[in-house]
């Protein structure tokens, strides 16, 4: 079930997430959605994908969700 709109998203990343965030987590989800069609498990990975996303951007201070600054940014990836 992808996301047409950030409005449509689940109220648990709605209500925590700024505006910028929740498009992140949309874009994420609908493209991981559309990934593993056809998987058992293809929407619980589709959350766990578009949380990933959102935590590579931002990061959880407390109760609120802040955007990470460059020099913050997770570098598994790159290996740095």
């Amino acid at each position: 079930m992808p996301y047409p709109t950030i409005e449509d998203l689940p109220e648990r990343v709605r209500g925590h997430l700024p505006e910028h965030a929740q498009e992140i987590y949309r874009s994420g989800f609908n493209h991981a959605w559309a990934s593993y069609a056809g998987d058992p498990r293809q929407e619980e990975i589709a959350h766990r994908i578009a949380w990933a996303a959102v935590k590579r951007r931002y990061r959880k201070a407390g109760e609120v969700w802040t955007e990470r600054l460059n020099h913050d940014w997770p570098r598994a990836a790159t290996g740095r």
